[in-house]
């Protein structure tokens, strides 16, 4: 590797990423380099990876190509692969409004679970626009699990927004505990590739509070994926279900590191809208990453 590597540090509601831009997808990331950059010690930091490539040159989006221009390759902290990161879409379309391939406006981003449609607010006061992304459909399949930390249990929801999550209703977020190590869920066939769980407390009429432990990353600071399936959780919970009322449910949903405001749509389709920040951009030595390549 003889070349510097560009990239950009972001962050949506502190759930925040290393953005690596590779339009023709010529720059090799194995896990161990994914890891090493989101090392937040001894790398740039981040709780994932943005691999910015275009959907035609990318062997896992280019029957996307059609649809959508950009493919959002997302990695763990851990350098493992993940199918969609509802926070790193919003800050996805903020980079690539930054770097002048998109205006303000709609635009779509391939992802490993599907093409996502994002809406860039026009700048408000700041300067920064909120991005509102939609996030499919929810699916709520039948197996159910149960998490448990320490002594405590509590049964959880499980739904899926392209990537598995189980939500679990709790009396206080603290009894979630760290959440360093992933929550024990039982059965373990219910999520045989892991989960994300998400502990949650009610804060008023649909205003709930959550903290979330990311597989593959440990406790973050925000989950989009997550918060969406959380707010279609407490909906089922409090008897709400858009495509059988004709009414759309929306929540608020206050994570460490800001506020997601979730909407589902009677169609069944999910809306996040949030903030995107790029806050740092520099390069990668090519010194540094050959080291750390295994």
């Amino acid at each position: 590797m003889s070349t510097r590597i560009a990239f950009l540090k972001g962050h949506g509601t502190e759930n925040d990423f290393v953005i690596v831009p590779d339009p023709d997808n010529a720059i090799d990331l194995p896990a161990t380099a994914v890891a090493a950059l989101c090392d937040r010690r001894a790398g740039i930091g981040g709780d994932g990876l943005l691999h910015v490539v275009r959907s035609a040159a990318h062997p896992e989006a280019r029957h996307l190509a059609d649809e959508a221009e950009w493919f959002m390759d997302y990695r763990n902290a851990d350098g493992s692969i993940a199918e969609m990161c509802g926070n790193g879409v919003r800050v996805f379309a903020r980079y690539l409004q930054r770097a002048g391939h998109v205006e303000a406006g709609d635009l779509a981003v391939a992802t490993r679970g599907g093409v996502k449609r994002v809406h860039i607010a026009k700048a408000d006061a700041h300067g920064e626009g909120a991005v509102t992304v939609s996030m499919g459909r929810a699916e709520l399949p039948a197996e159910q699990a149960a998490v448990t930390v320490g002594e405590r249990s509590w049964p959880a929801l499980n739904v899926n927004m392209g990537n598995p999550h189980a939500v679990a209703f709790v009396d206080d977020l603290a009894h979630a505990g760290n959440l360093f190590a992933a929550p024990d869920t039982t059965p373990a066939t219910v999520y045989p590739d892991g989960v994300n769980v998400e502990f949650v407390v009610d804060r008023g009429p649909r205003h709930v509070a959550m903290r979330v432990h990311e597989r593959g990353s440990g406790e973050t600071r925000s989950c989009g994926t997550g918060a969406c399936a959380v707010a279609v959780a407490a909906a089922r919970r409090d008897g709400l279900n858009p495509s059988a009322t004709g009414e759309p449910a929306t929540y608020t949903v206050d994570l460490p590191g800001g506020t997601l405001v979730i909407t589902e749509r009677t169609d069944g389709g999910i809306e996040m809208t949030g903030p995107a920040v790029i806050v740092a951009e520099g390069e990668i030595t090519p010194e540094w990453i050959e080291t750390r390549i295994a």
